[in-house]
């Protein structure tokens, strides 16, 4: 059985390694202003996107239906110095709508490679991504995500704190914009 470990815990993000290749990742976000489950939908990836233009370098988003999306993201070139390529997502991502949850359950697109990618950019392989979004109130939401790369994949031990750092930045950014948006 794994033991999990902190690798972050700051201002209410808890970024952890449950055990090799697997991560969790849990934050709350709370707007007295809005119903929160209204804007839980795939348009957070976009603004994940616009509010973070200094980790993304290209986005590009196909909706299936009003449940599925393709996404392909690639990130800035942060471990370019140490040797390590520039990477990308390439997703097919779900989402469930439950009584008081929202989940995104996501995959890895290994088919094919998307366009626009650089040919020396290599895919950020995930077996498996999901994200539970549980309503506790109508303006409360816990965020439970867990990440779970493909076997094949290594992390390196010194990058980890690196992602958890870039995900705290990531996640604080789109949480003060929901959190203070007024309608």
């Amino acid at each position: 059985m794994a033991t999990e470990a902190t690798l972050i815990n700051k201002d209410g993000f808890l970024f952890s390694i449950v055990e090799k290749n697997h991560y969790k990742l849990t934050f709350s976000m709370t707007n007295k202003n809005i119903v929160m489950s209204k804007i839980i939908d795939f348009g957070l990836i976009k603004l994940v996107y616009d509010l973070n233009s200094d980790v993304y370098e290209k986005i590009n988003i196909t909706k299936l239906n009003d449940n599925e999306i393709i996404a392909a993201l690639l990130m800035k070139h942060f471990f370019e110095d140490l040797g390590l390529p520039q990477r990308f997502s390439f997703i097919h991502m779900r989402k469930i709508v439950e009584e008081n949850r929202i989940i995104f359950h996501s995959q890895s697109i290994r088919s094919h490679r998307p366009e626009g990618m650089p040919d020396d950019s290599e895919l950020m392989a995930l077996q498996d991504l999901k994200c539970v979004c549980n309503i506790i109130t109508p303006h409360l939401i816990d965020f439970n995500v867990d990440v779970i790369f493909d076997s094949n994949m290594s992390v390196p031990n010194f990058a980890e704190k690196m992602i958890g750092m870039i995900l705290l930045k990531i996640f604080t950014r789109v949480k003060l914009f929901i959190e203070n948006v007024r309608m």
